[in-house]
């Protein structure tokens, strides 16, 4: 038997009742904090998605590059204009729709070894 590395952050064995080995573990419930900014991104999503095809964003050819010119774009034309004119969403989500684009295929090169 090996012994785990997890450990409860109350001291608990991890076969007692209650235990919960998450200690140093990501706390990715954080995220709710954002829950507006998160449903603002997830609309930008969602009209791309009706738009072109759901996840069909990740097959673009030069994908990062082009996100990245996106985000730029939405970046300059928000100093001028708060929402999109085709969307009607606000500038600030797609930025960060695009910046989480290029993060997510960043992120999937690195894991890939590319």
């Amino acid at each position: 038997m090996t012994e785990t590395m997890e450990r409860d952050p109350n001291g608990k064995d991890p076969h007692e009742p209650g235990a919960k080995c998450d200690e140093g573990k990501i706390m990715a419930g954080v995220l709710d904090d954002f829950s507006l900014a998160l449903m603002a991104v997830a609309e930008v999503g969602t009209f791309g998605a009706n738009k072109y095809t759901r996840g069909g964003w990740q097959q673009v050819p030069n994908g990062r590059q082009r996100y990245r010119d996106a985000l730029w774009r939405h970046h300059l034309k928000e100093r001028h204009e708060t929402k999109d004119p085709e969307t009607g969403l606000l500038h600030k989500a797609h930025k960060a729709w695009n910046a989480l684009a290029e993060l997510e295929l960043e992120l999937r090169e690195v894991r890939a070894g590319i």
